[in-house]
Formats: structure tokens, sequence, C-alpha cells
């Protein structure tokens, strides 16, 4: 596994720990990488819908 160092914004990283809190993730690392999965997934399910050139709307590009 590889070490990735990112900024997040407050608010975010507050909803993640909240998440931790509650017992829905064993810490933020794990929450993390669920959502980078959950994107790769989204994005491997679009794919085959676009056409050369086109872009998919990204649900998870929202900051």
């Amino acid at each position: 596994m590889e070490r990735v160092t990112l900024r997040i914004p407050k608010q975010q990283i507050e909803e993640v720990e909240q998440m931790v809190e509650t017992g829905e993730f064993p810490n933020r690392s794990e929450a993390i990488r669920s959502a980078v999965r959950d994107m790769l997934n989204e994005q491997a399910d679009t794919s085959g819908e676009r056409t050369r050139g086109e872009r998919s709307k990204r649900s998870w590009a929202k900051v």
C-alpha cells in the first residue's frame, strides 16, 4: 500500500470523522479508501456508456 497526502476541506473531514465515530468505518483512511473505490467503480460503470471524447457526469467531483 502507498501513502498519499492530500488536503481536504475541514467540513468534509469532520463529516468523515462523524462516520468513524458512529462506527460506519473503523478509521479515516478506510473511509477515504472506500470513497476512492466507489469513485473508481462508478467510473468503470459509466465508461462503457460514453462515446470517444465525451465525458460522463461525475457525481463524486463535488467540493
